[in-house]
């Protein structure tokens, strides 16, 4: 699809925004020498835990990963890649609701969905929206739902903060364009996995993420930690990654890995990719650690529990 853009004329809203913008900057810059002493005592207590092998191991990548899946300059393609395992005893404990409980439980990649300048846009899209603010730390998020926005070590929402003015950094074709790639994802996961779509709903969190390799600052910074999107979000039925950039070009490190109890499977990103998973303990994952540069993800996620569903974003 074509993307149409509308132009951005400065408008006397312009200064407030911009003001709030160097706000933003001036909370950041404010702390850099706590935070420069903090990462300083940080890196002295990693060494001392595991040593200076250790540290260089944690520097020099992932050597674990037993298996790609699919690397950067593969294409996924027309059909998913779809790699079955087995469903967890734990979806026995929940409340199944037919046509959306998994059935199978898998992972699957993509690269047919969302075109590549679809992605770029989306980028575009988060990176006017993240330079409002940020966080100190190398993870930042950006929800359009919540409006939630890192800002330094907290989180503000945009939507209170910014006000009108946010037409000035959003427009409603970036939303639209949101909403058709929403769209096309609940389709390809429903078609997938044998679901039916409209027993499907949006969930939180769905968020744009842009991390890059600058030290932690708090817990949110952490994106490595191995996780279960059910355990730790609780609606999440089925998770999707939607990846911005790409690996080796834009970034290295930030892989996606699969922690198997025979190995771990890696994702490779690539802008415009589309990774999709059932949410149980069946697909344990963590992300590698990013070395350098920046990487840009969307992560959607979905829920057969309406009582947990969530409308698409609009522009105020």
């Amino acid at each position: 699809m074509t993307v149409q853009r509308r132009g951005n004329p400065k408008s006397p809203d312009a200064n407030g925004i911009e003001k709030k913008i160097k706000k933003g900057k001036a909370l950041r810059q404010a702390s850099t020498w706590r935070g420069s002493r903090s990462s300083l005592l940080l890196l002295l207590g990693i060494m001392s835990v595991f040593g200076t092998a250790g540290w260089v191991f944690l520097s020099l990548g992932d050597p674990d990963i037993t298996e790609t899946l699919v690397r950067q300059a593969d294409v996924a393609g027309p059909q998913p890649k779809f790699y079955t395992v087995q469903c967890s005893e734990e979806y026995e404990n929940y409340k199944r609701y037919p046509g959306c409980t998994p059935q199978k439980c898998g992972r699957a990649i993509t690269d047919v969905v969302v075109t590549k300048e679809e992605a770029q846009a989306l980028k575009r899209l988060a990176e006017r929206g993240m330079s409002l603010a940020g966080s100190e730390g190398g993870a930042s998020i950006l929800d359009l739902h919540s409006g939630a926005l890192s800002m330094g070590k907290q989180f503000v929402n945009i939507y209170r903060y910014f006000g009108d003015q946010l037409t000035e950094v959003f427009t409603q074709e970036d939303f639209q364009l949101y909403r058709d790639v929403r769209e096309r994802i609940q389709a390809v996961i429903a078609r997938t996995f044998g679901l039916d779509p409209a027993l499907m709903y949006l969930t939180k969190p769905t968020f744009f993420s842009r991390i890059n390799s600058t030290q932690a600052q708090t817990q949110h910074d952490e994106y490595w930690h191995p996780h279960i999107d059910k355990v730790t979000y609780g609606s999440f039925d089925y998770t999707s990654l939607l990846y911005l950039s790409d690996y080796g070009s834009d970034f290295t490190g930030g892989r996606f890995i699969f922690m198997d109890s025979n190995g771990n499977r890696t994702v490779e990103p690539r802008a415009g990719r589309l990774s999709f998973f059932s949410s149980g303990s069946e697909n344990l994952h963590r992300v590698e650690q990013v070395s350098w540069g920046t990487r840009y993800a969307i992560t959607v996620s979905f829920t057969c529990d309406p009582a947990h569903g969530i409308a698409d974003p609009t522009l105020p």
